[in-house]
């Protein structure tokens, strides 16, 4: 088994008197794709949100590399090695779309020659180089969303958070997606993913996390977790796991 790279031990967070993720804990590999799963409600985004910095667990640990960044601010958990997109693509109107680009790579470097490098080279890698000019508001939606994965890897991260990637796409922008994480995998950097559209997950992830009313519920191969009567109770509800029984 490849060297653990992003520790979650026990994290949890209360909103006043909802419990919004409750002793969350799991391992995620050096070059894995870990899919996370759960209907809506489920703490998914609240997780993610503690990963990346910008909610402080009221308890637990999370470690990167073996490196305590437990309620650390997002830009210094994106310093130490992760990047993060968003569920809404919100890239920096009145700037190009290398210009968004290039402010990603500020987060490691000055050298503005070198940012413009990495955002040249992540433009040919998104198949936007024809575009590189462009003002990034004057894109389409999943063209923005390319800007989005664009600039969270011009961070140069280690590991990449990615929220509901192919939220709003056509299938064929999903297929493309779906084929850019795992070009993204390719490149070294390991990958955790929440996504709703099921096909997607299943064709995508080494492994899938499931989280229930704020609880992990499952962890394995996604072919394997789709099949538990939990997970089918989460989705589907008690009177289908009933009928199919």
């Amino acid at each position: 088994m490849s060297k653990t790279l992003l520790k979650v031990e026990g994290i949890a967070k209360r909103y006043g008197g909802v419990q919004a993720v409750r002793n969350l804990s799991f391992d995620l590999h050096h070059g894995e794709i870990l899919g996370l799963l759960g209907p809506n409600g489920a703490g998914k985004t609240t997780a993610f949100n503690m990963i990346a910095g910008f909610v402080r667990p009221d308890e637990g640990r999370i470690t990167l590399n073996g490196q305590d960044i437990t309620g650390r601010k997002p830009w210094d958990v994106c310093k130490a090695g992760i990047g993060r997109t968003f569920q809404l693509s919100k890239p920096f109107g009145g700037m190009s779309v290398r210009e968004n680009l290039v402010v990603g790579s500020l987060v490691k470097t000055n050298d503005r020659a070198r940012s413009q490098a990495l955002a040249d080279e992540l433009l040919d890698f998104l198949g936007m180089s024809a575009l590189a000019n462009m003002d990034a508001e004057d894109l389409t939606a999943f063209e923005r969303r390319k800007v989005e994965l664009g600039r969270a890897l011009s961070t140069e991260p280690t590991l990449l958070l990615m929220d509901e990637v192919v939220a709003g796409a056509t299938p064929q922008e999903a297929l493309a997606m779906v084929d850019l994480v795992k070009q993204v995998r390719d490149r070294g950097v390991t990958v955790l993913i929440i996504e709703h559209v099921m096909k997607v997950i299943m064709g995508l992830s080494d492994r899938v996390i499931v989280m229930h009313l704020g609880e992990l519920i499952a962890d394995g191969e996604p072919s394997q977790v789709v099949k538990q009567e939990q997970v089918l109770r989460a989705y589907f509800g008690e009177d289908y796991v009933d009928a199919s029984a």
